[in-house]
């Protein structure tokens, strides 16, 4: 069996610099590369079901902590969507060959800024990135789905004391929503335009979902140019999607845009 191993990747420099905690599991082509969500971390169930399938396939995988976040050095609230995509593409960088990059709810919305950005650097046709799963993909949602659905005290807060707490249901304290993240949030967003991809895409999307409307990846998929694109809407699926039936699902993703590929 191909074994896990862990080890720590420096990114940023001077006062930026933090320590990323990266868990590897080295293996066959194509690799898996998973994006986890905001306030989230690489041992969640999903990032675990993707794991032990690469396990008894003998799949490459790589998953990461973004900065504040698990085992990574730095602080939640020092992050934003330039920090988590530089470290992103950073501990992408370290793998090799072809990769299928899964991505949930805000590691959706990285995982297109990654490819793109990947594909800037290289050209379309040297692309490492085989293939896209996204679960719930948050994209935009600095604007979308926080500043846009803040209430006119939240805001006033935000810009008065740089910093507040919007609610949550999985978060008792509310999720920590900074002035910087909003506002660097601008600087990525996709907005009406389309988003070339070069590869396969499918997005797993519950209806039931509170934090991402279903309705937010079906326009999505609108603005995908690539004719591969595969939308499933999961009746009674939440945010999370992380039933057994889920995770057999988000595996049935990867094998299919696998196969597409």
């Amino acid at each position: 069996m191909n074994e896990i191993e862990a080890e720590t990747l420096g990114v940023g420099q001077g006062a930026a610099a933090r320590d990323i905690a990266v868990l590897r599991r080295p293996g066959a082509e194509p690799g898996l590369f998973w994006l986890g969500g905001f306030a989230s971390d690489m041992r969640g169930s999903k990032a675990e079901a993707l794991d032990a399938y690469a396990a008894r396939t003998g799949r490459a995988f790589t998953r990461f902590d973004y900065s504040g976040h698990g085992a990574s050095g730095g602080t939640f609230a020092e992050g934003t969507i330039s920090r988590w995509l530089e470290e992103a593409l950073t501990v992408f960088g370290r793998t090799e060959g072809p990769q299928v990059v899964v991505g949930s709810s805000m590691g959706g919305w990285l995982a297109l800024l990654l490819t793109e950005a990947h594909r800037a650097a290289v050209g379309p046709a040297a692309s490492r990135v085989a293939g896209l799963v996204l679960i719930a993909p948050a994209v935009d949602m600095t604007r979308a789905l926080m500043f846009d659905t803040m209430t006119r005290k939240e805001k006033a807060t935000l810009k008065a004391e740089g910093a507040v707490r919007q609610a949550s249901d999985y978060d008792e304290e509310g999720y920590l929503i900074t002035r910087a993240l909003i506002e660097d949030g601008e600087m990525h967003l996709f907005g009406d335009r389309l988003i070339e991809t070069g590869c396969p895409v499918h997005i797993l999307q519950g209806v039931e979902d509170t934090d991402v409307p279903w309705r937010h990846a079906t326009t999505l998929v609108s603005r995908l140019a690539s004719d591969d694109v595969v939308l499933t809407l999961v009746k009674d699926g939440d945010h999370r999607l992380s039933r057994p039936e889920d995770l057999d699902r988000m595996i049935a993703a990867v094998e299919g845009v696998t196969a597409m590929d």
